[in-house]
């Protein structure tokens, strides 16, 4: 299927770290990679698991712009997190409902022992549907 990468200038360059942002298809699916609490430069921004949550779910609004989407175009995320017990879980359940309201799109929640950076609490992916 024919496909085009893209990452935007206004995240970090992931190629480096063996990765694109968004993969879109010449059908309707946009795919969104792993997005974390990721710097201009890449590396981890520093913060509690509140704060590197929304950093991630700012980035993830940033690779959809890039393609002319929004959080509304997302009909799956999947969540990776560290350490994760039921307070991470209220604030996933705050901040996801902050965005998406009483439709959100599906998710599968992972529980991980780490992410790929250090200091890395919770990175989000995506597939999304343009209209």
């Amino acid at each position: 299927m024919p496909h085009d990468i893209i990452n935007p200038d206004t995240l970090h360059d992931p190629v480096g770290f063996g990765y694109s942002h968004v993969a879109t298809t010449s059908g309707e699916l946009v795919f969104i990679a792993g997005q974390y609490a990721s710097d201009d430069t890449g590396q981890v921004v520093p913060g509690d698991f509140r704060a590197q949550m929304t950093r991630a779910l700012e980035n993830l609004g940033k690779a959809l712009a890039a393609v002319g989407l929004d959080y509304q175009h997302v009909v799956r995320v999947g969540s990776y997190v560290v350490d994760h017990d039921a307070d991470k879980l209220a604030v996933i359940g705050e901040l996801i409902g902050g965005i998406w309201g009483a439709r959100p799109p599906t998710q599968t929640l992972v529980g991980v022992a780490a992410l790929a950076l250090p200091g890395m609490l919770y990175e989000i992916d995506a597939v999304a549907v343009r209209p």
